[in-house]
C-alpha cells in the first residue's frame, strides 16, 4: 500500500495542501472551483478536487451545496469513493449528527484501503476516533498501528492529529496521566514532519495537560514561552490566567476549550 497515491491519475495531497486555507474556507472554495475546471488535471484528479470543494462549502456552513457537489461526482475510482464518503461524513459532523457520519467514515476507510492510499485510510480512522462513541481508543490504536508502516512525511504527519486526539479523549475523561505521553508524541511528530502551527498547539496542549496534573510551575513556564511567540493568542492568555489563579494542589480533569489542530 502506497503512502499517498495508488496511481498517477490521482492528485498528490501536497497539491491539495497548497489550495487549502482552513482559516478562510470561502477562499478555499474558490480555489477548488477553479482547479475543478483546469484541464491539466485528469478526470479522476478533478473528481478529487471536487470533494475538497464540498468540504470547503461545508466549512462555510453550506451543507446542502456541499452534498450537491458530492452527488454530481461521477467516478468508479475507490479513491474518489473514499474521498466522497469522507467529505459526506464531515458534512454530517458539521451539521451536528456525527452518528450519521460513522458508517460513512467506515466506508471511506474500506475504499481507501482498496485504492491503496494509506493517507486516506488514516484520515478516515482519525475521523472515526473522533465520532464513534465508545470506540475512540480502538480506532486511534488502529490508526497508530497503520501509521507505523508509512514512510512518506506527509502521511506521517497524521501522527500529530492521531496522538493529539487520543490524548484529548483520555484527558477529558479524567485520565490526564495517560494522556501526557500522547501529547508528547504529537509534539514529536509535529517537530519531525508537522507545521509550525501544529508545533505551537502541541506545546500548548502539553502545558494544558500539565495543569490538569497539578504541575502548574512547569505549565506556566511553557505557556509563557508561547506567549512570547504570540502575545495576543487568546488560548495562551486564558491558560496563563488559569494557572495564576489555580492553587498548586488543584488538579482539574477536563479541558474547557482547546485550539483545533490542523491536518
Amino acid at each position: 500500500m502506497s503512502d499517498l497515491n495508488a496511481s498517477p491519475k490521482t492528485i498528490d495531497q501536497t497539491v491539495l495542501d497548497q489550495l487549502w486555507n482552513f482559516t478562510d474556507p470561502q477562499l478555499s472554495a474558490e480555489r477548488f472551483r477553479h482547479a475543478c475546471d483546469d484541464s491539466e488535471y485528469s478526470d479522476e484528479a478533478r473528481a478529487e478536487l471536487a470533494t475538497q470543494l464540498a468540504r470547503a462549502l461545508g466549512l462555510s456552513g453550506q451543507y446542502d451545496d456541499g452534498d450537491a457537489v458530492l452527488n454530481a461526482i461521477d467516478s468508479d475510482s475507490p479513491i474518489v469513493a473514499a474521498r466522497i464518503a469522507l467529505e459526506r461524513g464531515r458534512l454530517r459532523v458539521a451539521e451536528g449528527v456525527p452518528e450519521e457520519a460513522v458508517p460513512l467514515f467506515t466506508k471511506a476507510a474500506r475504499d481507501a484501503a482498496a485504492g491503496g492510499v494509506t493517507f486516506l485510510v488514516l484520515d478516515a480512522l482519525h475521523m472515526l476516533a473522533l465520532t464513534d462513541v465508545g470506540q475512540e481508543e480502538q480506532w486511534a490504536a488502529d490508526g497508530l498501528e497503520l501509521l507505523a508502516t508509512a514512510s512518506q512525511a506527509r502521511t506521517q504527519r497524521w501522527g500529530v492529529a492521531l496522538n493529539n486526539n487520543l490524548a484529548w479523549y483520555l484527558h477529558d475523561n479524567g485520565r490526564a496521566e495517560e494522556a501526557l505521553p500522547y501529547f508528547e508524541r504529537a509534539l514529536d511528530f509535529a517537530k519531525a514532519v508537522g507545521t509550525s502551527e501544529q508545533r505551537f498547539i502541541a506545546r500548548w496542549a502539553i502545558a494544558r495537560c500539565l495543569r490538569s496534573l497539578g504541575r502548574t510551575d512547569e505549565a506556566l513556564k511553557l505557556q509563557r514561552v508561547l506567549a512570547v511567540q504570540r502575545p495576543d493568542d487568546p488560548y495562551v492568555a486564558a491558560e496563563i490566567a488559569a494557572l495564576l489563579a489555580t492553587p498548586p494542589a488543584a488538579q482539574p480533569s477536563v479541558s474547557e476549550t482547546e485550539p483545533t489542530i490542523e491536518e
